[in-house]
């Protein structure tokens, strides 16, 4: 059966599903194999067949596969988050200011071509609006002040691209951690999760211009507050598996602020 909208009672096989999506019929099935997309029917021939709910959840899960989520971390946001518009509003959010920042980045690569084209200078100010390594600059520069993110931004750009890697690498191995220990269902005050605290205390000492690195900052003010900001921000919360996980490494670093800062 093949239909356009979402009436009750409607659903659709799951070739026109892979379609609509984007996707293909097997990673349907997988999503169907590890527990995160059941079909709402299997027919007598064995093909699977998807309603409005299904849909919902599929794009859900492409949401924060585009998030750059794994399976198993979907899953536990699932698992702690089962208000699915107050998840998609938080995305919506999200999706909103990532097209302003896209049309931020189609505005200056359009004036850039029409300006080599018509042989006029270039104004390097204007070449890179919207580019990931800035989108940041006005949240720092509010919070922290514009020297915090001078200082952070000029010892990013001093990084060889070898060290650039490396700390990011860093900083991937730590958010997998923190989703890891989340979805193990340990205490946020446990040891394990300590240790991750200290772990994520030390790496934000290790970037300038943060109240983190600077002598007689507040550094446990810093750290709260970033905490929270990582449950409030969904672009923050997805590195940890979305809002429940930024939850429990908020409650883990309030918990270490508390004893240690």
């Amino acid at each position: 059966m093949e239909a356009t909208g979402t009436t009750p009672g409607v659903d659709w096989p799951i070739q026109d599903v892979a379609r609509m999506a984007g996707t293909t019929s097997r990673t349907l099935r997988h999503y169907d194999d590890v527990g995160l997309l059941k079909p709402s029917r299997v027919g007598s021939n064995g093909y699977r067949y998807y309603d409005a709910a299904a849909l919902l959840q599929l794009q859900r899960i492409l949401l924060l596969r585009d998030l750059g989520l794994g399976l198993p971390a979907i899953a536990g946001v699932f698992s702690h988050e089962t208000d699915a518009v107050k998840a998609l509003s938080r995305h919506l959010d999200w999706l909103r200011q990532e097209q302003e920042r896209l049309a931020r980045q189609v505005l200056s690569v359009r004036q850039t071509i029409e300006t080599v084209k018509g042989g006029g200078e270039l104004m390097a100010e204007n070449m890179f609006d919207g580019f990931d390594h800035t989108q940041y600059k006005d949240e720092v520069e509010e919070r922290w002040g514009k020297e915090a993110y001078a200082k952070g931004d000029t010892w990013w750009r001093g990084m060889g691209p070898a060290e650039k890697q490396e700390w990011k690498s860093r900083a991937e191995k730590l958010a997998s951690d923190w989703t890891a220990a989340s979805e193990s269902g340990l205490a946020a005050d446990s040891p394990e999760a300590q240790d991750l605290a200290q772990r994520h205390v030390e790496w934000l000492t290790s970037i300038p211009g943060t109240p983190a690195s600077e002598a007689g900052g507040d550094i446990k003010g810093y750290v709260v507050g970033l905490g929270e900001m990582y449950v409030a921000d969904p672009r923050f919360a997805a590195n940890y598996g979305g809002e429940s996980g930024a939850g429990f490494v908020r409650d883990a670093l309030r918990a270490y602020a508390e004893r240690n800062l």
